[in-house]
């Protein structure tokens, strides 16, 4: 007879807001929490919010979040006596699994035979195909040769899609349009897959066109019962990585749901699954559904289930991993409303979302929707890890409503100093297309000149208003104070650079006590009506409006109407040399990282634009070309971490014969 394992501490294998979230129900059941830290998070905030807290390891996350002697020693240090792995990570991993139940620990989540049938990409689609579900054409097989994979991906067909085994969250996927690429992506595919999971075993598909991504979320008891909790639709991603999720999909009717319900608690029943757990499809535009994965853990997207149901899906978790059987049957599962969710990341979205670590100067976020984070003003952001800093959840009594709350809520998104894609993920969701329903997958390819566009420039310039604020805030100006001046009027020139470009700007205090701000030619005068430490109400052209900003020494942050602006004040600096512009032949890191690759040989001849070695941060693999044609020389080595702007490789120009 099965019987029930209470457990008292639960330690969560997990950093940033998912373990902050974790804490937040288990600590609402009545739960110890204990968190685990590495050399990166030492002052993170889910450390300073848990009851106890045990450091494990270094920042690479081989030394910590996916070590699990030091994760299972920690819960003997701290008397956990149960184990939430969040997402990410080892939260699908079987070994870890297995190593918590054989040190007496209880794992939330599925079993580990559960995790190695179905976390596994080639497994569960096997088992898929058996019990009869709809499955993407593809090869799972042992032999994993770079010419099995040649011969095995002609016979499937062009194009096909590349997925790392053990894989999610997009890592280890490499989409692949004909038989030349194969090769490149195989290896860069199986080295993401190697360190973002430990495994780099790779499958292959049939690439869908233009599919919907819908997944089903469902839950299993150690009793036989399954329900399902509907769908939710993910299409909109960049990189293979979802950046809006939505629930209920507006391309699914209440047939489809029932229908794609129906299979994905059928699966879970025939596998005795225990716990949360996701089924992934593909949904085509003749409304034919694909299974693709199965992920066997709690999904970044679960706010937007929890909205739209009302039930706190981590609260599930724990009750079911407790040996309670599912509270609910699938009648008693209730939708109403709609809600979107944004995943607010740490990448400039100008420059092919390459992540952005460094310090947050200024963090604050709408408090009129749920938002998960786990940061504040002055948090670093670590290059170690995942990109995703934040989640904006809204709500509405329909889709319109949902996405008006949210686009406001970004507009009145504060995240000063690090480069996100808050102004990105805002203009998605003004698309026209995402506004109509009809984001597929390809989404952001297909527009992704309308959703990077420059907005068309205010009638107040921004460039005005930033030297209006540099100005003003300077401290070697006199402070601004209401009223009259008898000071005498002399005029200020200012060089700034905004958001990379260069600009010259003139301001003048008027003996009115208002500002007058040439640019480009073109005079505007500035009253200002409110002044604080982080905000100014001024008027100008007969509007009055406000603004955010904060000044980090010369660098100023601004946002109005939505739109944010960095700008950096060059009136004081010294002219920029070649060297610093990249004219020089050397090679820079772009962003803090591990070198995983040189991809070419010391005192190897180059040419301008050739790759020349991949870097990873935040799980992302970034290739650096090479600035020039010439003989280069490597200044760094593979495993390497390296800083933004360190020099990686330097190439010297040949010498033209006589």
């Amino acid at each position: 007879m099965l019987k029930p394992t209470p457990f008292t501490k639960v330690l969560i294998a997990n950093r940033g807001e998912i373990a902050l979230r974790v804490m937040r129900t288990a600590r609402r059941m009545g739960y110890g929490v204990v968190a685990v830290y590495s050399d990166a998070d030492v002052d993170a905030a889910h450390v300073r919010e848990a009851d106890e807290a045990v450091a494990i390891g270094g920042a690479q996350p081989s030394q910590s979040y996916l070590n699990i002697p030091a994760l299972i020693e920690a819960a003997k240090i701290a008397g956990a006596d149960a184990v939430h792995p969040g997402y990410g990570f080892l939260a699908e991993n079987e070994d870890f699994a297995a190593a918590c139940r054989d040190a007496g620990l209880v794992f939330i989540g599925p079993s580990a035979e559960s995790i190695a049938s179905m976390g596994n990409k080639a497994g569960a689609k096997e088992i898929m195909i058996k019990a009869g579900v709809p499955c993407v054409p593809g090869y799972q097989g042992a032999d994993q040769s770079d010419a099995a994979m040649i011969a095995e991906a002609g016979k499937i067909g062009f194009p096909v899609m590349i997925k790392a085994v053990a894989g999610g969250g997009g890592r280890g996927m490499r989409l692949v349009k004909d038989a030349a690429a194969l090769p490149d992506a195989l290896r860069s595919a199986r080295s993401e897959a190697q360190s973002a999971f430990g495994d780099p075993t790779v499958i292959l598909e049939r690439a869908i066109v233009d599919p919907r991504h819908i997944e089903i979320q469902v839950f299993g008891d150690r009793y036989g019962h399954a329900i399902h909790l509907g769908e939710r639709d993910c299409s909109v991603q960049r990189r293979h990585q979802k950046l809006i999720e939505e629930a209920p999909s507006p391309a699914v009717s209440e047939a489809l749901r029932e229908q794609m319900g129906t299979v994905a608690v059928n699966a879970v029943k025939a596998i005795g699954y225990e716990g949360a757990g996701t089924l992934e499809f593909l949904l085509d535009a003749q409304g034919q559904f694909y299974f693709m994965e199965m992920n066997t853990r709690l999904q970044v997207e679960h706010p937007v289930t929890e909205a739209i149901t009302g039930l706190d899906l981590v609260e599930l978790q724990l009750r079911i991993a407790a040996g309670e059987p599912l509270p609910l049957r699938q009648d008693d599962v209730k939708f109403n409303g709609h809600a979107i969710e944004v995943r607010l990341c740490s990448e400039d979205a100008d420059r092919d979302f390459m992540p952005q670590s460094g310090r947050m100067a200024l963090w604050r976020m709408p408090g009129e929707l749920r938002v998960e984070h786990a940061l504040q003003s002055g948090s670093e952001i670590p290059p170690y890890y995942d990109s995703m800093i934040a989640k904006i959840i809204a709500t509405g009594a329909s889709r319109d409503e949902a996405r008006r709350k949210l686009i406001h809520g970004l507009d009145t998104t504060f995240a000063f100093g690090v480069t996100t894609n808050r102004g990105f993920l805002a203009a998605c969701l003004r698309h026209e297309a995402f506004a109509n329903g009809e984001a597929t997958t390809a989404f952001i390819a297909q527009n992704r000149d309308d959703l990077t566009r420059a907005l068309p420039e205010d009638a107040v310039p921004a460039a005005a208003v930033a030297a209006l604020l540099l100005y003003v805030t300077d401290r070697h100006a006199p402070p601004h104070r209401p009223g009259r001046s008898l000071a005498a009027v002399f005029p200020t020139q200012l060089r700034i650079d905004i958001d990379g470009k260069p600009q010259t700007c003139e301001v003048v205090r008027e003996r009115d006590g208002s500002y007058r701000v040439t640019h480009d030619s073109r005079a505007i005068t500035f009253e200002i009506e409110e002044l604080a430490s982080d905000r100014i109400r001024f008027q100008a052209n007969c509007l009055s409006e406000s603004a955010v900003y904060h000044r980090d020494g010369d660098r100023l942050f601004v946002q109005r109407l939505g739109v944010g602006n960095t700008i950096v004040d060059l009136t004081r600096a010294a002219p920029q040399r070649a060297a610093a512009a990249g004219g020089d032949g050397k090679l820079r890191a772009a962003l803090n990282g591990r070198v995983v690759a040189v991809l070419v040989k010391p005192g190897e001849r180059v040419a301008a634009g050739q790759p020349v070695l991949t870097l990873e941060a935040m799980k992302m693999e970034h290739v650096h070309l090479a600035p020039a044609s010439g003989i280069i020389a490597i200044d760094v080595a593979e495993g390497e971490q390296v800083t933004t702007g360190r020099i990686v490789a330097e190439i010297e120009a040949e010498t033209q014969p006589a």
